[in-house]
């Protein structure tokens, strides 16, 4: 009758191509084994791993110090299989092959044990065009030549090459509804650019009388329109008593009948938009500037937010104090947390957050837990490596 064989080594240990394996802590103690007959349920045992019976073709795992596939041990290492081939930027791919350093234009990743580079992208974009990772980015992705993408060029001179502020990303041309002037895009129904650039409407028409908080201005990119001014609005739908309704209200915030709800306010978000803010549990710090006669600024939750700890313009970026460790807002407080992978063993502000949870065979994966030190047991990824025993060697010993 067949039988399929199942195992599972003690503490979770983690089967890996070449026969690795990952344990998280330290060394391998049991072996649990669990056989599945086809015609029967699953049957549980346990075993010290050096006195396995291993006439029945079941893998003992040991302790070893042979470093995974991927993982190397390097001159300037500090402890054994510390660097990861694939993706180290000062060992890419193999020990003292650094990446190039990254500049302003460009920046460097190790990718499947390859340098990478990823060019600087929005208003200033750099492209690759080369293909060369030596010398970075080396053609500008915001010219006529070569908008957003190599050998995209702008033919017309009247649509230039342009940033769009919404999708973020280089195109030929202003967007629909818009024209070039003054090296930007404005509106074509733009009261100072009606039509066409520089062609300013009159706002007082013919010299007439306007009713209150009305102008003439730009309309189907035709001048002679009735508008409302900035922040009014004719809500009562009547000529006679003009642009009535101001728009800076709670009552009518940004929009007739808009009403704020409450505990919010009218104010100016950071985009020049009038609108209620805040929301229940946010903050509203303001610039000090005003639009309209409202306030500006943002809500945000002064709970969590690095810049606004606690209250606004608390900032815990300040606190950074560049050993291993990170300011970050918790509960309105700024408090240091170590860099994920690192600690602070030995409780001490002096050093920081000291170890290496990763690489550190005395503190693999947590402080204290320690790997199997005579076996010279290496720590990758916070777990003690080990791989299937030697039988020659008595079951103990990693071949």
């Amino acid at each position: 009758m067949t039988r399929r064989v199942a195992q599972w080594t003690a503490q979770l240990a983690l089967t890996l191509p070449a026969t690795f394996a990952w344990l998280g802590g330290c060394g391998v103690s049991n072996t649990v084994i669990a056989e599945v007959d086809e015609a029967g349920p699953v049957a549980f045992t346990t075993g010290d791993a050096a006195t396995a019976d291993v006439s029945t073709g079941l893998i003992d795992y040991c302790p070893t110090n042979n470093c995974p596939p991927g993982w190397t041990t390097c001159p300037n290492s500090r402890f054994p299989c510390d660097v990861n081939l694939e993706n180290n930027l000062d060992n890419c791919g193999a020990c003292g092959h650094a990446c190039p350093t990254a500049t302003g234009w460009e920046a460097y990743s190790c990718i499947g044990a390859a340098c990478v580079v990823n060019c600087a992208t929005g208003a200033n974009a750099k492209l690759d065009c080369d293909g060369l990772a030596d010398n970075g980015c080396e053609t500008s992705g915001s010219s006529n030549e070569n908008c957003g993408a190599c050998g995209n060029k702008c033919p017309d001179p009247a649509n230039p090459c342009i940033y769009y502020i919404d999708t973020r990303e280089m195109k030929c041309g202003c967007p629909v509804g818009k024209q070039w002037c003054t090296s930007r895009c404005l509106s074509k129904d733009a009261d100072d650019h009606c039509g066409a650039c520089n062609n300013k409407c009159n706002p007082n028409g013919d010299g007439g009388t306007l009713p209150p908080n009305r102008y003439y201005g730009c309309k189907n990119e035709q001048c002679g329109a009735l508008k409302c001014k900035t922040g009014f609005d004719n809500c009562d739908g009547l000529e006679d008593n003009g642009c009535e309704t101001s728009l800076t209200t709670n009552t009518d915030c940004g929009a007739c009948g808009n009403a704020c709800p409450t505990g919010q306010a009218c104010r100016v978000d950071p985009d020049k938009t009038v609108r209620c803010m805040c929301p229940p549990g946010q903050t509203f710090c303001g610039t000090g500037h005003q639009l309209a006669g409202l306030d500006e600024g943002a809500c945000v939750d002064v709970a969590t937010n690095q810049d606004h700890c606690g209250a606004c313009f608390a900032s815990c970026l300040a606190t950074d104090n560049g050993d291993n460790s990170a300011a970050v807002c918790k509960h309105g407080t700024c408090v240091s947390e170590c860099h994920a992978g690192l600690a602070d063993c030995n409780n001490s502000a002096l050093d920081g957050c000291e170890v290496n949870l990763n690489s550190d065979p005395r503190n693999c994966g947590s402080c204290g837990s320690a790997c199997d030190a005579v076996a010279g047991q290496a720590c990758v990824g916070g777990r003690c490596v080990v791989e299937p025993c030697d039988a020659d060697a008595g079951g103990g010993t990693a071949r």
